[in-house]
């Protein structure tokens, strides 16, 4: 770092620029949506946790989402609450750095549990005898623990790469959280290879997945054409399609956001976008698996009965 460069404090989050009556609106409206999106993902949780009926390998995958889905709204969403209401938004450079690590990690990570719940889905349909074999609970636990470990690592290289920059001004971030494009637009040097390494990242967490989502849905739309029941068909293209809806809606934003050229998303854009699978995605997940998911309606229902059953028995005592 030259001599002529100071060490940044805290960095400056510019967020909506809106008058202050419409980010009080925003305020509002956006901390209802952040609360919905916390309840639904805790209420999969939990029923996931209450009823043995879904411990099985598929709804073990989804509640790995759902924690994703939590912790990634949690991430960015309240500071960018907080820079709605206050005037002063700034953030220290640590919780900057922790905000982009968290950010990448937790999005990584959600890619690879949406490709491996596709498995689950292609192993389920495609070779129904073997499911209990191939899909084990040790295989599972593997798949789970190795994606997790995998993209909190990828996060680290990319924090690791950011702290070799100097940052010497300007200290404003164009963006309502630390996303890293933004912040590696404020460092005085060469960025090419953080960007270099960012894409490739990109390549083999979101090009590389989606293809393998896109040659497991083929196979298993080969397979359920082949099969005889209208009930089969039913059920399997229910489960299918609300995966499909999730992928489609995660990976879309996430590509257009790293994997377009520059020109085509102007930061305004980008910020749309990020507000998307920041605060609407984690929403959209439990509801997209519970209003088109019969079991999760059903175990919701079981809960349901027996919390009334127990109030009933609890009152006669």
């Amino acid at each position: 770092m030259g001599s002529n460069q100071t060490w940044i404090t805290d960095f400056i989050l510019v967020g909506f620029q809106l008058s202050v009556e419409m980010e009080v609106f925003l305020f509002g409206i956006f901390s209802l949506l952040y609360t919905f999106s916390l309840m639904t993902n805790a209420m999969i949780l939990g029923l996931i946790y209450l009823d043995s009926r879904l411990h099985t390998p598929m709804y073990f995958f989804l509640s790995h989402l759902a924690l994703l889905d939590i912790a990634y709204a949690s991430n960015n969403v309240p500071k960018m609450l907080e820079s709605l209401l206050k005037q002063k938004k700034n953030i220290p450079f640590i919780s900057c750095l922790i905000q982009t690590f968290l950010y990448m990690a937790l999005a990584a990570t959600e890619c690879l549990i949406l490709v491996v719940m596709s498995y689950d889905r292609y192993v389920a349909i495609c070779h129904p005898l073997h499911y209990s074999v191939i899909m084990n609970w040790r295989v599972c636990t593997i798949l789970a623990v190795t994606s997790w470990a995998f993209c909190f690592l990828l996060a680290l290289i990319h924090v690791v790469l950011i702290l070799r920059l100097p940052f010497c001004g300007p200290r404003r971030i164009n963006h309502f959280f630390c996303e890293i494009l933004s912040v590696l637009k404020l460092a005085c040097a060469d960025t090419r290879l953080n960007q270099l390494v960012l894409f490739a990242a990109c390549v083999f967490i979101l090009a590389g997945p989606l293809c393998l989502v896109l040659v497991s849905y083929t196979r298993i739309l080969v397979s359920i054409l082949r099969i005889q029941s209208g009930e089969g068909h039913r059920k399997a293209f229910s489960t299918c399609s609300s995966h499909l809806c999730v992928v489609g809606l995660f990976f879309g934003s996430a590509i257009v956001m790293y994997m377009t050229p520059k020109s085509r998303h102007p930061e305004e854009q980008q910020k749309i976008l990020s507000l998307f699978y920041s605060l609407f995605n984690p929403m959209l997940n439990p509801l997209i698996y519970s209003l088109r998911n019969a079991e999760v309606k059903s175990a919701l229902k079981r809960v349901l009965c027996k919390e009334s059953h127990n109030k009933i028995l609890f009152c006669t005592h």
